[in-house]
């Protein structure tokens, strides 16, 4: 499934004018970071994935429209989802960006991971390919 593009806008247009925003692909969805750092995403399954930190896990969990996230059938801690209805409008929205990005933003810098380079994914593949390659063998035949 494909992430909300609309939603997706909605968020860029809210964190444009914050320093340090990027954006990546992230499980179907988009992934936005501040300093390296993710700090919410609009989710392929549906919904925005917002990074709220350990100690507030708890708190922002339990509001309307927001559940703990869940992956792989493990609660991740510090994450919540929220579901469109709990972001319909942009005072909403801005209010659940602001506090991934605020969250985000005390966390450690990371630098920008370089793009992976297709090329080189290429060779790669072809060069375990030739080296699994086996020249075809002829069966003998058992004489009766």
């Amino acid at each position: 499934m494909a992430y909300d593009e609309k939603t997706a806008e909605r968020v860029r247009r809210l964190l444009r004018g914050r320093k340090s925003v990027t954006e990546q692909p992230l499980m179907g969805g988009i992934c936005f970071m501040v300093n390296g750092n993710m700090c919410c995403a609009v989710s392929g399954r549906g919904g925005l994935l917002v990074r709220v930190g350990p100690d507030a896990h708890a708190q922002m969990a339990s509001e309307p429209h927001s559940e703990p996230m869940e992956m792989g059938g493990r609660i991740m801690k510090g994450y919540v989802r929220v579901a469109p209805e709990g972001y319909r409008t942009e005072g909403t929205l801005k209010k659940w960006l602001m506090r991934g990005a605020d969250f985000a933003a005390t966390l450690a810098s990371k630098p920008a991971k370089k793009a992976k380079r297709p090329a080189a994914k290429a060779k790669r593949v072809e060069t375990l390919a030739k080296k699994h390659t086996k020249a075809p063998t002829q069966m003998k035949r058992k004489s009766a």
